[in-house]
């Protein structure tokens, strides 16, 4: 595609469409094997182009990777959340059944396709050609668009190889990922192994010829495409924002059909608002399309965001000039109108808590740390930069460990965190507020930043008194094996477990090296 924009024509079946301009033993790794064991064996399975790939794109940390839930849960929620869209999953049949609730704990209103395996079709080959089957028998074009397949950690790691899967069957696209817990570090960094599979897929059918146009029709302005899952509002703000300057939000990545794909390559830039899209960003890039980092978050943050933007779209100075002059009116009317008054910690794993520190800074928080499971990239390391120059402490990969030394050193009157970190803060009396479900999801872009955040923070820590109130009425009632009220308080084992667990971690470790233990 180079750096040349899309055409639209018209195909011979008169619909309007985009085109191009040129045209080990298995079953002992996995999540519940040593991961150590689990990558040699994928690669001793002749998965060492996946392998590669995994850790060139999401770099882990000192720690090797952050706590975090099945990685797959990222790119299966993808998947199901976009229409006409088909999936199916090889993998263990707990780790199957624990995704698909919990995806359909978060809303997912469609069946999961599951190809089960047992020892000998893992070790024949038989798995291959069962999932051969199941995709011939689920990939009808009246139903989807695409099917995608994706290997959990037993089979990448048997080197169950997807790549071989047909690219298409009857017009049905079929993608074949391998999302393994001991490649890929995070979930939300998953979302980037389907996205950047599908965007592949679709700059390639772009470049070939005709494709389907957007179902909302084209714009009559050079787009933006939007990179990260946001708060829905934000893409509206951000619109706002853009229409002055003669620009327009293209679709947001991930999308939620396979013809805003190519939308989304039409673009005029690309802002990465969630840092971490890697393999997504190097098909923007092989597209020829540039990309900026951060997001217009903030006073600071939207002011240095246009101008990026208004100068990768090659746009006058005076247009951009305008349209910062009134969002710099508009947001600094906002931050003197909402304020935070407290100390806070924050952490997470969205990839956006760089984004919400550097609007608390704005807002007057007294901020102390900022940790996220995500990598740091080029796309994020001005983010970086200007919260470290306001004396806040930044980690990338963050550990739970480097989370709660961050919330017993600073001592918060707010955390802002994971399930963990918030039970850790509550079970102290601090006030504390789960950073997916109550921060990052609320309008945190432009004008609308500095109005979303305050009233739930301050009202969190005014709730101080409650959890005083709460720990003096529970006094005395015990905690961990003697929490509860009992006629003979349990004796404290702690020492029996140290050792039993010292004697399991001996007996874990010379298994994976292969030596003999005895009892």
């Amino acid at each position: 595609m180079d750096d040349q924009p899309l055409d639209f024509t018209r195909d011979a079946a008169g619909e309007t469409a985009l085109s191009g301009d040129d045209g080990h033993s298995a079953t002992a790794a996995g999540c519940h094997g040593g991961v150590e064991l689990s990558r040699a064996a994928a690669r001793a399975a002749g998965n060492d182009e996946v392998m590669d790939r995994l850790e060139r794109d999401y770099p882990k940390g000192p720690h090797d990777q952050p706590q975090s839930m099945c990685p797959a849960f990222g790119s299966l929620r993808v998947g199901l959340r976009m229409r006409r869209v088909g999936t199916i999953l090889s993998g263990s049949a707990c780790c199957v059944y624990g995704l698909t609730f919990t995806s359909h704990f978060y809303g997912a209103k469609r069946s999961v396709g599951y190809v089960p395996f047992s020892s000998e079709t893992l070790v024949t080959g038989k798995l291959y050609e069962d999932i051969v089957e199941a995709v011939h028998q689920m990939a009808d074009p009246g139903k989807y668009d695409a099917v995608i397949v994706t290997n959990l950690c037993v089979p990448t790691a048997s080197g169950v190889p997807l790549k071989m899967l047909p690219k298409q069957i009857d017009g049905v696209r079929i993608i074949g990922i391998d999302v393994p817990g001991f490649g890929v570090p995070t979930h939300a960094e998953a979302k980037d192994v389907l996205s950047g599979a599908m965007l592949a897929y679709a700059r390639q059918e772009a470049e070939a010829g005709p494709v389907q146009m957007p179902r909302a029709g084209l714009k009559d302005k050079p787009t933006v495409t939007l990179v990260g899952e946001m708060f829905p509002a934000d893409p509206v703000v951000i619109g706002n924002m853009l229409e002055p300057m003669g620009l327009a939000v293209g679709p947001t990545i991930p999308v939620r059909e396979w013809r805003d794909l190519y939308a989304a390559l039409d673009c005029a830039a690309v802002a990465a608002i969630h840092p971490f899209y890697t393999a997504t960003f190097r098909e923007f890039t092989a597209a020829g399309r540039p990309i900026v980092g951060s997001a217009p978050i903030g006073l600071d943050g939207t002011d240095a965001w246009l101008s990026a933007i208004g100068q990768r779209c090659d746009l006058p100075q005076t247009r951009i000039d305008q349209t910062r002059n009134a969002m710099r009116a508009a947001i600094t009317a906002g931050l003197a109108a909402n304020r935070i008054n407290g100390r806070i910690t924050l952490s997470g794993y969205e990839g956006s808590e760089l984004l919400v520190g550097r609007l608390l800074v704005e807002l007057g928080a007294d901020l102390r740390y900022v940790g996220t499971a995500c990598p740091k990239t080029p796309y994020n390391a001005e983010d970086a930069e200007w919260l470290k120059a306001k004396g806040v402490i930044v980690r990338f990969r963050a550990s739970l460990e480097q989370d709660l030394a961050a919330f017993a050193e600073f001592k918060p009157d707010l955390a802002i965190g994971t399930t963990p970190v918030v039970q850790k803060a509550k079970e102290a009396g601090t006030p504390a507020l789960y950073f997916t479900n109550l921060i990052s999801a609320r309008p945190l872009m432009g004008p609308a930043g500095p109005g979303s955040l305050p009233p739930v923070i301050n009202a969190a820590i005014a709730n101080k008194h409650r959890f005083d109130a709460m720990n003096a009425f529970f006094e005395g009632v015990g905690t961990g094996d003697a929490a509860g009220i009992w006629e003979d308080v349990p004796q404290d084992r702690s020492a029996f477990r140290r050792k039993y667990g010292a004697r399991v971690n001996q007996s874990r470790n010379a298994v994976e090296n292969g030596d003999s233990v005895g009892c």
